[in-house]
């Protein structure tokens, strides 16, 4: 704590314009209206106030946890008083490369992403027009939907590495991409900072029609009227983690104000108040009976946060994800 508190002190003096955030609920700062205080969220203006932020935290021995919308997360209601959070917020370029490439910084939506590729004419990304995520954390988890991938589309990313503190271009295939995976999310020490995204040229009006037909179909299946985290587990190989779940008869069920989705039994929503605790243990009891009643295991695809609560487990160990936050970075094991 008192290496956190002296980074704070710095950062503020060495960017005294930047907005900065102290004993912020995170419940605003997350699609699933869930989590208690942030000791600080930072949000720099540009790439180099993100690397002075960068350099001064690695000298006090911690890393930033780098947050986007905050819609795959499960903050606790005890918040993250140990933590430094940088926002990517205000990383909002997005514009056409000479050779016709997409150039987007973390911060940028999906939506914006795939809107502004429409309107250039861009197919390949219709995909991403409803996905609530931005490019930075997209890029970590190798977002989808309907069939398409960022992997499909990403000709390089551009990242901050924190051991070294400098930026390095990498291209899709040192990216190691994997489904709802990337090297991003297994190994620590990468500030996701911009992508380049190769598309191909296709007709606007086609593009919009197909965008119109992915969202429409979004919103008669989703429960997008409720607070969530989109999908709670990752797609089993061979199966659909909905389909078990109903299957199991847990359509409905409730632990707290937390509840497996009446309208897709792939999601968990916040329908009165929810605490991180009945979410968490929803999902435990969830993923507990799905193994019981089909040996099926099933893996969490929101990012749970921190790793403080005992797992009373019936199937193969799914923990919380467990991070460990140093100067290399963040890193899960």
């Amino acid at each position: 704590m008192e290496n956190l508190e002296k980074a704070i002190s710095e950062i503020k003096k060495a960017l005294p314009g930047m907005k900065l955030l102290e004993n912020e609920p995170l419940s605003a700062h997350s699609s699933f209206r869930i989590g208690g205080p942030a000791r600080a969220i930072a949000v720099p203006a540009d790439v180099s106030s993100l690397s002075k932020i960068c350099c001064i935290l690695k000298e006090h021995e911690l890393a930033p946890f780098m947050l986007g919308n905050g819609s795959n997360i499960l903050f606790p209601d005890e918040g993250l008083a140990e933590l430094f959070i940088v926002s990517t917020e205000k990383l909002q370029n997005l514009f056409l490369l000479p050779d016709g490439a997409v150039y987007a910084e973390a911060g940028v939506s999906l939506a914006r992403l795939a809107g502004f590729a429409q309107q250039n004419g861009l197919k390949g990304l219709e995909f991403a027009s409803g996905i609530p995520g931005t490019v930075g954390g997209g890029l970590r988890m190798n977002a989808g939907a309907y069939g398409g991938e960022l992997k499909d589309v990403v000709e390089s990313v551009v990242t901050y590495y924190l051991p070294e503190q400098a930026l390095y271009e990498l291209t899709n295939e040192q990216c190691d991409f994997a489904y709802r995976n990337s090297r991003f999310q297994r190994i620590g020490g990468f500030v996701l900072v911009s992508a380049v995204f190769r598309l191909e040229q296709g007709d606007g009006e086609e593009i919009a029609a197909k965008m119109r037909e992915l969202n429409e179909k979004r919103r008669e299946k989703q429960p997008l009227d409720l607070p969530s985290a989109g999908s709670a587990f990752k797609r089993p190989e061979g199966h659909y983690a909905a389909a078990l779940i109903d299957q199991c008869g847990l359509k409905g069920f409730r632990v707290g104000g937390a509840q497996v989705s009446e309208k897709h039994a792939g999601f968990v929503v916040n329908v009165e108040n929810a605490t991180s605790h009945d979410v968490y243990d929803l999902m435990i009891q969830v993923r507990n009976t799905v193994y019981q009643k089909t040996g099926v295991p099933m893996e969490p695809e929101i990012v749970i946060l921190p790793p403080d609560y005992k797992l009373e487990d019936h199937g193969p160990a799914v923990p919380r994800h467990r991070i460990t936050f140093n100067a290399a970075g963040a890193e899960e094991s």
